[in-house]
């Protein structure tokens, strides 16, 4: 990031103190003077006319007046300029440039989303869970930063949609391709959060988190979802877990081969005991969301309670700028002397 700043003022009084000398200030002072100098000049033109230097000037009275010497005015135009660009180089402006060094701790993050059957389920109006839970993900991914997350789809089985990665992008691609029939129904939950654990248990980062997000309750997997959440809490990973639905019955898609898509109401069955315990287990917490809404807070939540660490250490490079205006004016005065002593130059 770069800025111009001004220090110091004739004999670099403010050097002694220390102090900034912002930029207005060196304007006004340099407008005053630039503004006293015209006066004086003026002033000193006025006293100069009525000035008899000769015993007969009746001869240069009538000499017409050289285009040459119509111009002389610009001499005091360069004088001006030069003293103005003194007042500048006096001030001492300097071009800063702020380099920042950022260093993060990131956290690793797997996300692991349920795409049983019952994710169509459409009580989070106007869409299904499922859709909603996915575009929720996406907005968690897009405000994390330096982090490697994640994400595993579970049903009756459970595999990883995206190892951990950085690449954020990629990530959010491969939870649009996620969708219903991938995996054969049922709700594998012990084995989501094994598959998860062993996506995290080599990891290096110091804070490892699962976010598990299900509307119903186990009953498929070989690995209990209580036994998968010790086994998470022995590798030090935090499970945040997630009931999503409505309570009571929830409208259903139906194709009916007959009557085309139709509607029935199931009820929603959340383990919401099994969630709290995989969560108290691990250090994490369980949330309910009933709607969308809910669940946006839900996701923001975890995110304002797993930020990354950042540090950020700044200094500055200055470049001094004061010999660029200080050149400048001495170069207006000496082509002001040239004049004044070959084209602009008076009778003797």
């Amino acid at each position: 990031m770069n800025n111009l700043e001004f220090y110091g003022l004739g004999l670099n009084f403010f050097d002694m103190v220390d102090a900034k000398v912002p930029p207005l200030v060196i304007f006004i002072i340099g407008g005053i003077v630039l503004a006293l100098m015209t006066l004086y000049h003026l002033k000193y033109q006025r006293y100069r006319s009525a000035t008899v230097k000769y015993s007969d000037i009746r001869i240069v009275a009538r000499a017409s007046r050289s285009k040459r010497q119509k111009f002389r005015s610009v001499l005091i135009l360069f004088r001006l300029i030069a003293v103005a660009l003194f007042i500048v180089a006096f001030a001492r402006p300097r071009s800063g440039t702020e380099i920042r060094e950022v260093t993060s701790e990131g956290i690793d993050i797997m996300i692991a989303l349920d795409v049983s059957s019952s994710m169509q389920a459409e009580d989070f109006k106007p869409h299904n869970r499922l859709y909603v839970s996915k575009e929720e993900i996406k907005k968690f991914v897009e405000k994390r930063v330096n982090d490697r997350i994640g994400l595993v789809v579970f049903a009756r089985h459970s595999f990883t949609q995206c190892p951990l990665t950085v690449d954020y992008d990629v990530l959010l691609n491969f939870v649009d391709q996620v969708d219903f029939g991938m995996i054969d129904d049922g709700t594998a939950i012990g084995m989501a959060i094994a598959n998860g654990v062993n996506r995290l248990r080599e990891s290096e980062t110091k804070s490892k988190i699962m976010v598990l997000l299900t509307d119903g309750d186990n009953n498929a997997g070989e690995i209990d979802p209580i036994t998968a959440a010790s086994l998470a809490a022995a590798f030090d990973i935090k499970i945040y877990t997630i009931g999503a639905g409505k309570s009571g019955n929830a409208m259903y898609p139906y194709q009916d081969p007959i009557f085309g898509k139709r509607y029935v109401y199931q009820p929603t069955n959340i383990d919401e005991t099994a969630l709290k315990a995989i969560a108290e287990k691990t250090g994490g917490k369980y949330f309910r969301a009933r709607s969308e809404k809910e669940l946006e807070e839900i996701y923001t939540l975890i995110d304002d309670m797993e930020k990354t660490e950042i540090q950020i250490s700044a200094h500055m490079q200055y470049q001094e700028l004061f010999h660029h205006f200080a050149l400048a004016g001495l170069l207006l005065l000496l082509l002001e002397l040239l004049l004044a002593n070959t084209i602009f130059r008076k009778l003797p």
